[in-house]
């Protein structure tokens, strides 16, 4: 029933932003010539909704240098996305990679129809398989909750924001102090650190277990303190663990609960994981 209402909630936000979009757009026809200029703005703001909802995935994942994974290259990556999808009840997503030692997986797309599951070069190195099969089942998690709609929208509005603050020149930093706070806001409007507890939660049903995925969340934790990472801050939200320093500007788009309590609540899923690791 949770998953059903957090659908419904991700939908309904797209369809405000598009509303929205168009609404402001008009808005600003209005004022500069009237019922015509109205209705041109509210038609670009339309296809410009458009473009985001079809291309965003494209927009992200080439922003953030993603390539698509072929079968032969990784068989057992596409194996396990393929079984995972089956039983999380959606298409499997096209998988592809990141040529980056940071470990870090994210998810972008429509929704259950259309995705796509990015992973680094360090996150295939670094993560035993059970725990690349709990990163995996998180990030399905949520592409059957179209959390990645809104992730996706939210993600590649805020990195434009950022981006457009970077061609004043010498007013950059001033913009930078402006437009980095509207773009942060936008996104904490959008998005809850409610959906990544959700996403553990289902992801430790899909894998029978919730320890891959918290033992993965501590690796995460722990490798990335020994890699160098930079990319747009407006990025954070779609990364299974925040990889950037809460710190500056990159503190302002930190939407996931802190690690330590997503750890504590997958283990509570199995109270009785000590007695079993001692019996081990």
């Amino acid at each position: 029933m949770g998953g059903a209402l957090a659908v419904v909630r991700n939908i309904a936000k797209a369809l405000a932003l598009l509303g929205a979009l168009c609404a402001a757009f008009g808005a600003a026809g209005w004022i500069a010539g009237g019922y015509r200029l109205t209705l041109l703005f509210g038609a670009c703001a339309f296809l410009l909704g458009g473009t985001i909802y079809w291309y965003g995935d494209r927009l992200v994942l080439g922003m953030l240098g993603a390539r698509e994974l072929p079968l032969a290259q990784a068989p057992a990556l596409h194996s396990t996305l393929e079984r995972l999808a089956a039983v999380v009840g959606v298409a499997k997503p096209k998988p592809y990679v990141i040529r980056d030692g940071h470990p870090r997986a994210f998810a972008v797309g429509r929704g259950p129809a259309g995705s796509a599951v990015a992973v680094t070069d360090g996150l295939l190195g670094a993560a035993p398989p059970a725990e690349l099969e709990g990163v995996l089942a998180h990030e399905l998690a949520h592409v059957a909750r179209r959390d990645v709609l809104v992730q996706t929208v939210a993600v590649v509005v805020a990195a434009t924001l950022i981006e457009l603050s970077r061609v004043g020149g010498w007013l950059a930093r001033a913009l930078l102090f402006v437009l980095g706070p509207v773009a942060a806001a936008f996104v904490h409007l959008l998005l809850s650190p409610k959906r990544e507890f959700a996403a553990d939660r289902e992801a430790a049903r899909v894998c029978g277990s919730p320890h891959g995925l918290a033992d993965a969340l501590l690796r995460l934790e722990q490798v990335s303190e020994l890699v160098s990472f930079s990319a747009n801050p407006a990025t954070a939200p779609l990364y299974t663990i925040n990889p950037f320093p809460e710190e500056g500007l990159t503190a302002l788009f930190s939407t996931h609960p802190p690690l330590g309590e997503r750890v504590r609540r997958l283990r509570d899923l199995d109270p009785e994981w000590r007695q079993k690791l001692r019996a081990a």
